[in-house]
This record gives C-alpha cells, sequence and structure tokens, in this order.
C-alpha cells in the first residue's frame, strides 16, 4: 500500500506548473501563427502636417498604372497601403510621392497577411534578414583625419583668440605653436590645461608643441562613429525604409542593411552624402582670420571662419518656390539655433550673412577633402527666428535633396561606401524555400527515427520536438528586434538535433534504472533526476558559445546565435519540462516493470 502511494507522488506535476506549461505553449503558438501567413508588400503615408489623405485619390493613381491594392487603412494621421505583388513596391512609391509632394513621408514597409486580431493581439511574423528577403548591403568606412584637423585647426583659433600674436601650423598629427615671449606661453598653457586637458603639451623655448592623447583619438572616434550611426538612421528613416539595419562594425565601418530595397541608386546617393550647411558673417573688411570662398558664379566671397549656425541645430528643412519663382528651402531650427540666429541677426541688421554648403570627396590618392562654396549672401533686413528660409540652392530637385539631408542631419566626418551587395528578391525567395526545405528534411528523419527507437516515450519525444520549433519560432516573433537570417535557418536546424539530445539522455537514463530492477515509474522519476545535470551542463558550455557569437559577431553570425541560444532555453523547457508533464500523465503511475521503451 506504501509503495503505490509513494508510486503515484514522485511523477506528479502541480496544477500551477501544468497551468504555466499550457499558457507559454499557447502564446507561443499564437506568436508564431503569422509567420506561417507570412508578409505583404506596403506602403505607409504619413502626414506632415496630421492629417490623413484620400484612400481614393491615392487608389486612382496606383490603379491608373496597373499596381493591385489589396486594402487601404486609415490609422490616424497615416494611411497604409497594402500591394498585391512586391515587386511593384519601389514603382509604388514613386507614384504615391509624386501625388503628396512634401506634405508626407512615404516608406516601403511590410504588413502581416495574418487575420486582424491576431494583429491586435500584438502578434507578428518574424522579420526577414536581407539574405532572405532581398535588397541591399552597405558596407562605409569613417575617415577620421578630416575630425582630428578640424580638432586641431579649433585649438589654433582658440589659441591665436586669446593671443594675437600667436603662430599656429598643423604638423602630422602635432599643433606646433610660436609665441613672442614667456608670458604669452604661460597664458597659452593656462588655456590648454583648463580647455584642452587631455592633449600632450611640450615646450621649447617659446614653442608649444601639442598634440592629442591616444586616448583621447579612441574617445573622439567612438563619438564619432556613434553620431554618424545616429544620422544614417534618420537619414534611413527620411528615405523611407522602417525595417533597416545600421550598425557599427570595427573600430570606424558602418553596415546598413537595406531589406526590400532593389535600387540601391537613390539609398547610395544620400546613404555617402556628406553634405552640411552653415551659416557664416561676411567680413567688412580683408582678414587674415577669414576664409575665402567661391560662389556659384565662380566670384570669391570672404567668409567668418567660424560658423554661427551649423547643420545640427536644423529640426525641419523643405523646399519651395520663392516671390520669383526660384527654388528655396525653408528651415525651422531648434530653440538653441533660435537663439543664435536672434542673437546674431539683432545685432547685424543691415549686413550681409553667407549660406556656405559643404561636402566631402575624396582626391586621386584617396584622401578626403573638403568642398565648401557659398550658395547665397543675403543682407539681414530684421531680426531672425528659428524660421526662415534659403535661395540658391539650384533647381528644385537640388533644393529638395538639400532639404532631405539638412532634414536627416550633416555628418560629423566623411564616409566612404567600400562595399556593395544587391540581394534579389528571387534570390531570397529561394533562400527561404531551401532553408526551410532542409529543416523539413532533417525535422521528418529525426521524427522517424525517434519513434522507431523509443516506441512508447519516442512519440513523446517527437511531440516535444514540434513543440519546441512552435515555440522558439514564437519566441522569435515575440523578441522585438529579432530577425531571422539563413544562417539562423541553420541554427533551427541544428536546435532540432540538439533537443532530440535532451530526450535522449533522459531516455537511456530511464532504461538503465529498469535494467537495474526498478519499476517504470521510479525509473521516470530516477532517469529524469540523473540526466538532468548532464543537460545543463552540455547546453550550458554551448549557450556560452552562442553569446560569444553573438557578442562578437554581426549580421548572419549573429542570427545563427541568436536562433542557437534560444534553441537551447526551448528544447530545455520541451525537453525536460513539456516531456515529463507528458510522461507523468500517461505512465507516472504505471508500476509494471515489463514495459518495452
Amino acid at each position: 500500500m506504501n509503495k503505490s502511494k509513494n508510486a503515484q507522488i514522485i511523477n506528479r506535476y502541480s496544477g500551477w506548473k501544468y497551468v504555466v506549461l499550457v499558457v507559454s505553449v499557447l502564446v507561443m503558438t499564437l506568436s508564431a501563427i503569422p509567420s506561417w501567413y507570412g508578409e505583404n508588400a506596403a506602403l505607409h503615408i504619413s502626414s506632415r502636417n496630421h492629417q490623413g489623405f484620400d484612400a481614393t485619390a491615392i487608389a486612382d493613381t496606383l490603379n491608373q498604372v496597373d499596381i493591385d491594392i489589396l486594402n487601404i487603412e486609415q490609422q490616424g494621421d497615416r494611411t497604409v497601403v497594402v500591394l498585391k505583388d512586391q515587386s511593384q513596391q519601389s514603382q509604388a512609391r514613386e507614384q504615391v510621392n509624386q501625388l503628396v509632394g512634401d506634405d508626407a513621408t512615404v516608406a516601403l514597409a511590410m504588413e502581416a497577411a495574418a487575420p486582424l486580431w491576431m494583429t491586435d493581439l500584438g502578434f507578428s511574423p518574424i522579420k526577414l534578414g536581407l539574405d532572405l528577403r532581398g535588397g541591399v548591403q552597405f558596407l562605409l568606412e569613417v575617415d577620421m583625419e578630416p575630425v582630428y584637423q578640424a580638432h586641431r585647426q579649433t585649438l589654433i583659433d582658440d589659441v591665436r583668440a586669446e593671443v594675437r600674436s600667436s603662430r599656429g601650423r598643423q604638423h602630422n598629427d602635432q599643433v606646433t605653436i610660436t609665441l613672442r615671449n614667456a608670458d604669452d606661453v604661460q597664458t597659452v598653457r593656462r588655456l590648454l590645461s583648463s580647455s584642452y586637458p587631455s592633449w600632450s603639451v611640450s615646450r621649447s623655448g617659446n614653442v608649444l608643441s601639442v598634440s592629442q592623447s591616444s586616448d583621447e583619438r579612441v574617445t573622439l572616434r567612438n563619438l564619432t562613429v556613434q553620431q554618424n550611426l545616429q544620422i544614417m538612421r534618420s537619414r534611413i528613416e527620411q528615405l523611407g525604409i522602417t525595417e533597416a539595419l545600421v550598425q557599427r562594425q570595427g573600430e570606424n565601418r558602418i553596415r546598413i542593411e537595406l531589406p526590400g530595397v532593389q535600387d540601391p541608386a537613390s539609398a547610395k546617393d544620400v546613404i555617402g552624402a556628406t553634405a552640411s550647411l552653415a551659416f557664416h558673417s561676411v567680413p567688412n573688411t580683408a582678414n587674415s582670420n577669414a576664409l575665402r570662398l567661391l560662389d556659384n558664379d565662380g566670384n570669391q566671397v570672404l567668409v567668418g571662419r567660424r560658423a554661427i549656425l551649423g547643420g545640427e541645430h536644423i529640426i525641419d528643412a523643405r523646399a519651395g518656390v520663392g516671390e520669383m519663382g526660384a527654388a528655396e528651402v525653408n528651415i525651422s531650427l531648434d530653440s538653441a539655433g533660435g537663439r543664435k540666429m536672434s542673437q546674431f541677426s539683432r545685432a547685424n541688421i543691415g549686413n550681409p550673412m553667407a549660406t556656405v554648403y559643404s561636402e566631402y570627396s575624396r582626391d586621386a590618392s584617396g584622401q578626403s577633402q573638403q568642398i565648401s562654396n557659398v550658395i547665397s549672401v543675403a543682407t539681414i533686413q530684421s531680426q531672425l527666428g528659428n524660421r526662415f528660409r534659403i535661395t540658391g540652392a539650384g533647381s528644385m530637385q537640388d533644393a529638395q535633396e538639400l532639404a532631405l539631408l539638412l532634414r536627416a542631419g550633416s555628418l560629423t566626418a566623411p564616409v566612404t561606401i567600400i562595399e556593395e551587395r544587391t540581394i534579389g528578391p528571387t534570390l531570397g525567395a529561394e533562400n527561404v524555400k531551401n532553408g526551410f526545405s532542409a529543416l523539413a528534411l532533417g525535422l521528418g528523419l529525426t521524427l522517424t527515427f525517434i519513434a522507431l527507437w523509443y516506441r512508447k516515450l519516442g512519440w513523446v519525444a517527437n511531440c516535444a520536438l514540434v513543440t519546441n520549433l512552435v515555440v522558439l519560432v514564437g519566441l522569435i516573433a515575440l523578441l522585438p528586434g529579432a530577425v531571422l537570417t539563413l544562417p539562423g535557418i541553420a541554427g533551427l536546424v541544428l536546435t532540432v538535433g540538439m533537443a532530440v539530445d535532451t530526450n535522449v539522455l533522459i531516455f537511456e537514463r530511464i532504461k538503465d534504472k529498469m535494467k537495474e530492477g526498478r519499476t517504470f515509474a521510479q525509473s521516470i522519476d530516477r532517469g529524469f533526476d540523473s540526466a538532468f545535470a548532464s543537460i545543463l551542463d552540455a547546453n550550458l558550455t554551448t549557450m556560452i558559445v552562442a553569446i560569444a557569437l553573438y557578442s562578437i559577431g554581426n549580421g548572419p553570425i549573429q542570427g545563427f546565435a541568436l536562433t542557437l541560444g534560444l534553441g537551447l532555453l526551448t528544447s530545455m523547457f520541451t525537453g525536460i519540462f513539456a516531456s515529463r508533464a507528458i510522461i507523468n500523465l500517461i505512465w507516472g503511475r504505471d508500476k509494471r516493470r515489463d514495459v518495452r521503451v
């Protein structure tokens, strides 16, 4: 009688454990279902004036060029247009752009094809990477030398403002400052100590040699690359690409993936552009601290060396047509920029102000060089504020491109596109088909072998294996920022094998315990307990490798590491918890010793 009670107790879960298991599997299943339906190409039309657009007009515009629409939905100030054919997405965007003009941003996007009630619950399909969806990948290199030069020049200007008679010049990575006497030397050293504490200073008579420390250069490089990353993300948003990946690679490189983009020309022009805009004073008389730049007509214009205001304060810029029919750019500044412009214009009414357009390019030797020209010189008629306009940008198309770059921000360092790859949508679809075919083949063979080899317990393992795959897909779909790549599918296939290993270890332990003469119920209990340590050790060591791959890898490597790491968690959940729950319900209280497994 006591043995019977013990047999019933050792293999029984509490009710709350079954509730956790059922709820978890149900939620993960609901999360995985939208991935089965897939996605449809769509356009997101976001109004700048917080007003919607006429859906009928959009539909008529697209129907005129034989673009099929599945649905048009109004979501606040955003209009979502779902297309039938993904290959027509770029053409549809061009048509809608012509219709809405500068009043809206038209973004390329993907909309879930699953039933509406599932998307309303917050479930969405897995995001596919570049190798599965197709698109364009850029690898950019950030050139830091102009940034270092600019900081050295700023130091020279600060010293000259403190000591007028000083002479400074750059030589390699150093700044050499020549002074008249020891008093000037002490004055400059105090300035350097307070404003440039991380720079190293050496003295030889009345000559100071100043250079950046290695730590300062590393800090400056990290800040510059991070700023460029943010600006790149902003530029891509202005291009209307919602699922782009922008991340740092190495010390001074940036990798950009644009899924679904098949025409990289416009993206390349904006991503690689280093244009910036600044406003300078125009001195009445020539002085040694001024810059001499050319305007659009080739005339020389004298401008102040330091800008009154830079492009970092511009929060909005739109192309328009002025009173004389010429293209212009209407600019809005942030609060700090508005204060600077207001203070300068109030003190300089009646004086000219120059608008300087700058961009970087590569010379024949591959070195970066900055080219600046004055696009307009206007007399300040009254105090300016947060909003004003500039002219002289060229044609309307030039004004629109300039406005886009100004909205997205000017890069803090020039970048060069050193690698460009394009993956067609057909190749992406073929990768998806081949990847999931390999997964289906591996899963089918595994299920067949386990069912034949372990018989009754094999069917439990198969249920746990299928549940593991569903839970894993659902978990990937739930995680924000998770992207499935082709190596990620390889990780899914590998997870199938590793999930089976969990059950194989448990079942072999159960067999060993039965050979020792224990009852089936006792063998189940002892088998799960004795196998747990081995399973944990094996999965923990593999998890360390997955974390290392995700930390130091990028792109496809991270995709593989993500599915591998998540697969380890789900395989332990289903292999230990779910399979034990099933076995407990079916055979947990079976006291027969002749059961064949």
